[in-house]
């Protein structure tokens, strides 16, 4: 599915598609829809115009879903707090993901060289092949990529999650609730809607009291 982001295009890759996706696949919707959208908040605004290359929300997305997962069944469920770390641990994947889709977009300048030699001389079985090869490589590297990822953070959060006091823990819930404000204030700051951002503050103020008051 990551490999819409270089092929198909058909907008799968997008982290509030992919990760309910990833979800429904580990009978874990409602956790995958949560980080599916908190992540295509978060980066709303990181667009890939020109030479610009984004970080890479979809590996992120997928390696959310898939430490929350994973480990949720070992933890006792999938709860916010464990939402709210996997994405915390997640969110930095996405910066290394795009040093990486760096290095594979200049490491593709040989080969498109070589598409173009191929087609002064009307090779179009060479072109072909040339195309396999850059579409084998990306899936390469992103299998690698995500299972490193979980190789590393699935084992860390199984060992360290339980330790937690209550103040961490606390503290993760009520960054649950702020992450889905810090998204929407990208998106209202991408959009140029000036006039919302009162309104946005004053309905979360709202919510969060109203939290605070039934003690959720």
């Amino acid at each position: 599915m990551c490999l819409d982001r270089v092929f198909i295009q058909a907008m799968i890759s997008r982290p509030v598609v992919i990760a309910p996706l990833i979800g429904l696949f580990f009978n874990n919707l409602f956790a995958g829809m949560i980080i599916g959208a908190l992540i295509e908040l978060i980066w709303i605004d990181r667009l890939p115009i020109g030479t610009y290359i984004p970080p890479n929300d979809s590996l992120t997305a997928v390696s959310a879903i898939s430490i929350v997962s994973i480990a949720g069944p070992e933890l006792g469920g999938t709860s916010p707090e464990l939402i709210t770390l996997s994405v915390l641990l997640a969110i930095p994947c996405g910066e290394l993901a795009r040093q990486m889709d760096i290095r594979i977009i200049k490491s593709n300048d040989a080969l498109s060289d070589q598409a173009l030699q191929n087609a002064k001389e009307n090779n179009i079985s060479a072109i072909e092949r040339l195309n396999y090869r850059g579409l084998i490589k990306v899936f390469l590297f992103y299998a690698i990529f995500l299972l490193a990822v979980q190789a590393v953070f699935i084992p860390l959060v199984l060992w360290a999650y339980p330790q937690f006091n209550g103040i961490v823990l606390k503290t993760l819930s009520f960054t649950y609730y702020f992450l889905p404000l810090l998204g929407i204030a990208v998106a209202v700051n991408m959009l140029k809607l000036r006039n919302a951002i009162p309104v946005v503050c004053a309905v979360f103020l709202v919510v969060a009291m109203l939290l605070e008051f039934f003690h959720v």
